[in-house]
């Protein structure tokens, strides 16, 4: 039987990549998404990149221009940094 750490990837994988999929699947530009935000072209390139984190904020933001839930993005993001320190240790 495996345990449920077994089981986990250990792919660190920016939730910022998934976020440029949702964008390139609603024809949107990572500049559209600043827009709707209010914030900064350079902040979405630095998520995208996995460069910079989305925090809670940010996570509401995504939830107000796109209609995803922002428990997904801080979720997302928490398993992306959880991953990280896992290859960082191992």
């Amino acid at each position: 039987m495996s345990s449920y750490r077994e089981i986990e990837s250990d792919a660190a994988i920016p939730p910022g990549e998934l976020l440029a999929e949702e964008l390139d699947a609603r024809g949107m530009t990572q500049r559209d998404l600043a827009t709707l935000m209010g914030r900064p072209p350079k902040v979405i390139s630095e998520i995208v990149r996995g460069r910079k984190a989305i925090t809670p904020r940010t996570a509401i933001e995504i939830e107000d221009a796109l209609g995803i839930a922002a428990t997904i993005w801080v979720g997302l993001e928490a398993q992306y940094r959880l991953a990280l320190a896992r290859q960082e240790v191992a």
